[in-house]
């Protein structure tokens, strides 16, 4: 068969089988990652099906997808909400880091992945999933709760990390030295401190540049800048996703909330592709030996995030059904998971079976997270009730 019809045939099979698992997902509440990572899995080396002819495609599809999701991210805030959420969310956000990147860094040393799978680890099993977490408060009708500001000022913290972490990662993985690292830092570092200021000062004047009253024009403008700041970052070692979520920071006003409903469908799609991606370059039969560790780290960092997220409601004055709502929202991992571990995989400078770990990590925690959000308001109720019934007794 010729190699064009098999690409096309193999895409479109991947394309359709997406679309169903993602309409499975929707009927029982569900995040669609981990259906699409098992896609992923399926379709790709040691799966049930190998198709060869849509995997390059879907790689290069899959850096789009990365680029679009850091591009939405960014949009979501201005640079006003990322100091004050900063500003109001520090040291929590501090002990999110400790507490959460600890186990994934210790199990990857315990594995002899060294520092390159320690720090890739430290931040697969530290950051949440910002896309899961919105979509689970919000059917839940939790957006409007004393603790969702908490939540979101945790979440805005994380962001930001990444912005400071990837870059910081893209050098371990290609192994540059001290002082070429210490540059691209600087870079990074200044390039996140030149765009709030021009957000701040001049967002109006970015905005009018990408803008437009024709749809099509809008998004040539707005996709063409994305994937060319993107493009520049990764060429100076800062992360092609740390430039589109910068980006997304410096579009503000109506401009910004235009281009995230016009960007959204495309996100889905690439993202979505991106998933399978990283699915297809992970050999199922990995798993099983890496899966102990991956229950491990799901158990140990569901506890470390409801403990940040009940600290943190906590100093804030909510009570306790508030303080478990708040931890039990941050126990999702996702798509930024998926992003660092990917990174690792396309750099090269990890271990191979680093990729197993993370998507049996983010199947669990992807799943666990949602559920978790749920149950948490019936398990406190429970246990409040019980405890109201025997302090009585207790007391006479």
């Amino acid at each position: 068969m010729d190699s064009a019809a098999l690409a096309l045939i193999e895409l479109g099979a991947i394309l359709f089988a997406l679309g169903m698992l993602g309409r499975f997902a929707a009927r029982f509440g569900m995040s669609p990652i981990p259906l699409y990572l098992l896609g992923g899995l399926a379709f790709g080396d040691g799966g049930v099906v190998h198709m060869r002819a849509a995997t390059e495609f879907s790689h290069l599809a899959g850096e789009i997808g990365v680029v679009l999701l850091l591009l939405l991210l960014g949009l979501e805030y201005t640079a006003a909400e990322l100091v004050t959420g900063l500003r109001l969310g520090w040291l929590a956000g501090v002990l999110d880091i400790v507490a959460n990147a600890t186990p994934g860094a210790l199990v990857a040393l315990f594995l002899g992945w060294g520092p390159v799978g320690a720090v890739t680890m430290a931040g697969v099993t530290y950051i949440s999933s910002s896309g899961i977490v919105a979509k689970v408060l919000n059917d839940l009708g939790r957006l409007g709760n004393r603790e969702t500001p908490v939540i979101l000022s945790i979440l805005v913290f994380e962001d930001l990390a990444m912005a400071v972490y990837l870059p910081i990662l893209t050098m371990v993985l290609v192994g540059v030295s001290f002082w070429n690292g210490l540059t691209s830092l600087g870079i990074a570092l200044l390039a996140i401190t030149v765009v709030l200021v021009v957000a701040l000062r001049y967002g109006r004047y970015v905005s009018a540049v990408v803008d437009s009253n024709d749809n099509e024009i809008f998004l040539l403008k707005l996709l063409g800048a994305a994937l060319l700041v993107a493009g520049v970052a990764s060429e100076l070692n800062v992360s092609a996703a740390v430039g589109a979520f910068l980006l997304g920071i410096a579009i503000s006003g109506s401009t910004a909330q235009e281009a995230a409903k016009l960007l959204e469908p495309l996100r889905d799609l690439f993202a979505a592709i991106f998933f399978v991606a990283f699915g297809l370059s992970t050999d199922p039969r990995a798993i099983p030996p890496v899966l102990g560790w991956a229950i491990a780290l799901a158990v140990i960092t569901s506890l470390t995030k409801i403990g940040t997220g009940w600290w943190a409601a906590r100093r804030q004055g909510i009570r306790r059904m508030g303080r478990a709502r708040a931890g039990a929202a941050l126990v999702a991992r996702g798509e930024f998971s998926i992003v660092i571990a990917g990174l690792a995989v396309s750099k090269g400078g990890a271990d191979h079976r680093l990729a197993a770990l993370a998507s049996a990590y983010v199947l669990l925690m992807a799943v666990l997270g949602p559920i978790a959000a749920r149950v948490v308001e019936p398990v406190v109720g429970f246990f409040q009730r019980n405890r109201s019934r025997v302090d009585p007794v207790v007391g006479v």
